[in-house]
């Protein structure tokens, strides 16, 4: 069984900079993609931005392009998220999920962490 364990969440002001972390207790080639989505209050589950594990091909919505950064470490079976120049509509629940493929549908992600907050005041 695979297991996400996210962190690195917290309450800043615009502007600000996190690093999000997701750890992932196993590697499988054959899910090789690694994504960030965030849920804020009553609405959606969007997409944030995602990983391919085996190269590091990044893929980022048109809304944190320029301010986020998506990495992996595959020494610490780390995914992170830089997040910087934070908005207020960035505020949400941050989740990591892993899959088979680099999509933006969260329903083609098997494994979910149980997610940190990330909240930026204006």
């Amino acid at each position: 069984q695979v297991q996400l364990v996210e962190s690195g969440g917290g309450q800043v002001q615009a502007g600000d900079s996190l690093r999000l972390s997701c750890v992932v207790s196993t590697y499988s080639f054959v899910r090789d993609a690694v994504a960030w989505f965030r849920q804020a209050p009553g609405k959606e589950r969007e997409f944030v931005a995602a990983i391919r594990w085996t190269d590091a091909t990044p893929h980022y919505d048109d809304s944190v392009k320029g301010r986020f950064t998506i990495s992996r470490d595959t020494t610490k079976n780390t995914v992170y998220l830089q997040m910087d120049g934070l908005k207020s509509e960035d505020t949400g629940l941050y989740r990591c999920g892993m899959g088979r493929l680099l999509v933006r549908v969260p329903d083609m992600y098997d494994y979910w962490g149980q997610g940190t907050q990330v909240t930026v005041s204006p």
